[in-house]
């Protein structure tokens, strides 16, 4: 969706201004989606992003999946090879 970003500020724009938001507020919300822009703009920061948001949820599963699955050491036997036949 190449034009996302304008589509989202063009709908925040509008719900700030139904809300009943002052002229200076809209100006700096409508600065603050510019930056916002910019920066996603951005092949790095837009990775990060993308690595980042699902990072903390699956570090969480890796963990707990390690912790559930883990298995004890306990004494260790010994088995007899088979016999030749």
């Amino acid at each position: 969706m190449p034009n996302f970003m304008d589509e989202y500020g063009a709908h925040a724009l509008e719900r700030a201004k139904a809300a009943g938001a002052s002229d200076a507020a809209l100006l700096k919300q409508a600065e603050e989606l510019k930056k916002s822009k910019e920066m996603y703009n951005n092949v790095f920061y837009n990775a990060a992003l993308t690595f980042i948001e699902p990072f903390p949820v699956g570090l969480v599963i890796t963990l707990l999946s390690a912790v559930i699955l883990r298995r004890k050491a306990g004494p260790q036997t010994a088995q007899a090879p088979l016999p030749a036949s």
